[in-house]
């Protein structure tokens, strides 16, 4: 049985993509495997550790549960889309600096939904971005540092009070 293809058309970390992708392939797939993007990691394929989380017209969403040709005339950001000309995002940095990475796995998911979290409250609270962080699951770090990491992103973004 042959597999249909289908042509989409997208922005992808700020450039036009065009390619033809089967139509039961995943956006996961399509960017490790077809576009090269291996930030974006492959955990638990059924959208419930947050490894995946990409952003996808402003929202953050699992790309293993999402697939491919669903990302036509979208605009799609991962982990490697966050890097600035001066270097890392600043959630990036926060990470690195808070030493939040650990095995570093879960960690392109944790900082997407971050940066998302931050992008729509740059001064949100520890427990703000606790229930924010609450669909990516890390092994290594207890959440400590990935936590600390975010309130120092917030705390430079003007937040006043560790809350």
């Amino acid at each position: 049985m042959m597999s249909v293809e289908t042509e989409i058309n997208f922005k992808l970390n700020g450039r036009e993509v065009s390619l033809r992708v089967p139509a039961t392939m995943k956006a996961l797939a399509m960017l490790r495997d077809r576009l090269g993007l291996t930030g974006t990691k492959y955990a638990c394929g059924e959208g419930e550790c947050g490894a995946c989380t990409i952003n996808v017209d402003g929202k953050t969403v699992n790309s293993c549960l999402m697939y491919a040709v669903d990302c036509d005339g979208r605009e799609v950001v991962t982990v490697e889309g966050l890097r600035t000309p001066e270097g890392l995002h600043p959630v990036q940095q926060a990470f690195v600096d808070h030493g939040a990475i650990q095995c570093g796995f879960c960690t392109p998911g944790m900082i997407m939904q971050a940066q998302h979290l931050l992008e729509n409250n740059p001064t949100l609270t520890r427990e703000e971005a606790k229930r924010g962080l609450e669909g990516n699951i890390c092994r290594c770090t207890g959440y400590t540092k990935v936590l600390d990491a975010v309130e120092a992103v917030a705390d430079k973004n003007g937040r006043c009070s560790h809350g």
